[in-house]
């Protein structure tokens, strides 16, 4: 079997979404994809990986993978190279459970949980669908939909708590500290500031007591005095986790904040290979390890990642706030590690364009989502995808 075609979507609906098809001469597809920079990554994959993957077996995926990574610039980042690479690597994965008639859990090694708790990352229908990618200019307010979860902890997050452990959610993630930070250039933080960014866990608080746990995003939008100031502040409001507080080019410097507060600290999607991680790890630096399979390498990377974090006694947490394919191949990666503590999802992707674009999303249903059933991932994008009007297309032929 060989690869014989290599071919890139994008749609004006989601600027940094990019799909990817793995094409071979047996008739089998395989299906990836990434986010961010979505035209940048596409030339990537075009321009240089293409020439690397056209005429090889699909199925040597560590030899694929290297040879990919294997360019002077692709050194342990979530840039263009490891973007590329990732979602080339999913479809590849994808490739793989088709040709073997199973999902791609079980090729990883089978399942390690019948069910997994989700937390709901609570962002809007319009979050992060533009090309403006920047804390604030992306929340993309005044969608009119049922689960706008970003307004929610914005004007009430104590009703959007009760909403969520009605559904049977009993995790959520919010970022209040997000326009102060960019306001202040994460400098400082006034009195008044610090009083609006705690108050929506002051409601979640009242409405639900400790029904409900908290995830804290700070988008490494902080200085280190600042990120220490907001962690004491938070620490009576007993969150799970802070989650980026700094930037994450300075694994010393994480772990003074680590050393600074009793809550975990969870160094994550940012940080591309298990090269970047060991760094953070050797310096007792993150609580939990969070990956992104669309940035940080793919499945192929994603799983050493994983294994890595375990042999720290460290939980594993996959990221998920782009889109529906790699939430299938994270949750794929979820059930597969022994060491996942939960799965990131977001109702309003989940419950809604998701479905717009893939044949199966994940079921999830009373605060758990299930293993994917069907080769491979499990999803396809649908076929009326590929008759949008807004819809753009790349490729490569043997």
């Amino acid at each position: 079997m060989k690869i014989t075609a290599v071919r890139t979507f994008r749609i004006e609906a989601h600027q940094n979404v990019l799909w990817v098809h793995i094409e071979t001469d047996a008739g089998v597809r395989g299906l990836g994809e990434t986010f961010y920079g979505a035209a940048a990554v596409e030339a990537h994959i075009h321009d240089t990986l293409a020439s690397r993957l056209l005429g090889q077996d699909p199925l040597r995926i560590e030899a694929l993978h290297r040879e990919m990574l294997m360019l002077p610039n692709a050194q342990s980042s979530t840039g263009v190279e490891y973007r590329a690479t990732s979602a080339i690597d999913i479809a590849l994965w994808d490739l793989f459970g088709k040709v073997c008639g199973q999902p791609v859990h079980q090729m990883l090694g089978g399942l390690c949980f019948d069910r997994m708790r989700v937390y709901n990352t609570c962002a809007g229908t319009g979050y992060v669908s533009t090309n403006k990618i920047k804390p604030v200019d992306t929340w993309n307010f005044g969608e009119d939909g049922r689960y706008e979860d970003l307004q929610g902890f914005m004007t009430d997050a104590g009703a959007l708590a009760e909403d969520l452990l009605d559904g049977g959610i009993t995790a959520m993630k919010i970022w209040p500290f997000d326009p102060p930070a960019i306001a202040n250039k994460g400098l400082h933080i006034t009195a008044e500031e610090l009083k609006t960014a705690l108050r929506p866990f002051e409601l979640i608080r009242k409405a639900v007591g400790d029904r409900m746990e908290i995830m804290v995003e700070l988008h490494s939008l902080w200085n280190l005095p600042m990120a220490k100031k907001i962690a004491r502040a938070l620490e009576p409001f007993e969150p799970t986790w802070f989650e980026d507080p700094i930037k994450m080019n300075a694994p010393q410097a994480l772990a003074e904040f680590a050393r600074s507060t009793p809550v975990w600290t969870c160094a994550s999607e940012t940080l591309g290979s298990r090269y970047a991680f060991k760094e953070y790890l050797d310096r007792d630096a993150c609580g939990v390890v969070m990956a992104d399979l669309c940035w940080t390498g793919g499945l192929t990377e994603g799983r050493k990642i994983a294994a890595m974090a375990e042999t720290y006694h460290r939980p594993f947490a996959a990221h998920d706030c782009i889109g529906p394919v790699g939430f299938a191949a994270a949750i794929h990666m979820s059930f597969s590690q022994p060491n996942t503590l939960i799965q990131e999802s977001v109702r309003a992707f989940y419950k809604g364009w998701y479905r717009d674009l893939v044949t199966e999303v994940p079921r999830i249903e009373d605060g758990f989502v299930y293993p994917m059933e069907g080769p491979g991932l499990g999803t396809e994008l649908q076929p009326g995808f590929f008759d949008r009007s807004d819809l753009s297309v790349r490729h490569s032929d043997l």
